[in-house]
């Protein structure tokens, strides 16, 4: 579905970037975990490198420590084919930091040591403003919305890619242990609600967002807004639900042994933002919508097999393979 990385537009993802301490056994707490390994992740660097691996063109804007991590992290966005133009290095704080528990299956709980974390500070003033006014997608989530400074720099990225005529893209990719509160997670993840164009949720996301115990069509409209030309609400392995203007509807899973789930949302944003980057009028057309569909619903049940998200983040032909039932 991608053609070679010259020819392609760019995909700009803005926010964290961070590592993932993930236990070597899973299905034991953290206290209970013999050693843990290092993952390098963040939602918005892992759509970077979902693109990347896809054969799109992506760059990723934010702030790390001036760290061996932190460099660590910016080499292995460079490695994976992403432009790392859009880093900034913090010397006074350090690369933000989580321990992952995974139970048994599958799904993780989350400790994060952030206080503050690199990725917090960025300024607007720092901000690669032509990195980012040469974007045709701009995507992010809410995480960079919880403390200033970083939420103003957000606010200024959001606005001058939009005023460049960038798609702009939202994955909340809700972590409430982050927040203060959820009265204020709530409020602050629908705070810039109305400014996307793409939206995708998950289910536990849509029933945190609506305060409903239902995921269906009604409970997921309630969300709609103008400006909006596509809202995802993804079911993990039930699939996902698809809603524009237009037409709604709901494409299949693959069913694949889940080991680690980490990333899957990020693999699915990937898919989806290179199959619409040079075409838009893909959102208009339910039926190459729902072979995009597919095709992201393959990247992420793909990412669900292996540990660690950038690792588990598939190439295409990987992708066609699963596709193809082979």
């Amino acid at each position: 579905m991608a053609t070679s990385n010259g020819e392609k537009s760019l995909i700009v993802t803005f926010g964290e970037m961070l590592i993932d301490f993930v236990p070597t056994v899973s299905g034991v707490s953290l206290s209970e975990a013999p050693g843990f390994i290092k993952a390098p992740g963040g939602a918005p660097a892992n759509v970077a490198i979902a693109v990347s691996r896809l054969g799109g063109r992506a760059a990723f804007v934010g702030k790390l420590g001036d760290d061996e991590f932190g460099h660590m992290l910016a080499g292995i966005l460079k490695q994976n084919g992403v432009t790392a133009e859009g880093i900034n290095f913090d010397t006074g704080a350090r690369t933000a930091l989580a321990f992952v528990t995974l139970r048994s299956d599958g799904e993780r709980e989350f400790m994060f040591y952030r206080n503050p974390s690199a990725d917090m500070l960025l300024r607007p003033d720092e901000l690669n403003l032509d990195l980012i006014r040469s974007a045709k997608v701009f995507h992010y989530g809410s995480i960079s919305l919880i403390v200033e400074p970083c939420r103003s720099a957000h606010l200024k990225a959001m606005e001058v890619a939009k005023e460049a005529g960038a798609l702009l893209s939202y994955d909340p990719n809700l972590r409430l242990p982050l927040w203060p509160s959820k009265e204020e997670a709530k409020k602050q993840i629908l705070s810039i609600w109305d400014k996307a164009e793409v939206i995708k949720v998950s289910d536990e996301e849509l029933m945190f967002l609506t305060g409903s115990d239902n995921v269906d069509d009604e409970t997921a409209l309630s969300l709609w807004h103008d400006n909006l030309k596509l809202l995802l609400v993804t079911l993990g392995e039930r699939g996902c639900n698809y809603y524009t203007k237009s037409f709604r509807g709901s494409v299949d899973p693959f069913h694949v042994d889940a080991v680690d789930t980490t990333g899957a949302g990020d693999s699915y944003v990937g898919a989806l933002l290179c199959n619409i980057v040079d075409d838009r009028s893909v959102l208009e057309d339910e039926a190459r919508l729902r072979e995009v569909l597919r095709f992201a619903n393959a990247c992420g049940a793909i990412t669900t097999t292996k540990k660690g998200a950038i690792p588990a983040l598939p190439t295409e032909s990987e992708v066609q393979s699963l596709l193809n039932g082979n």
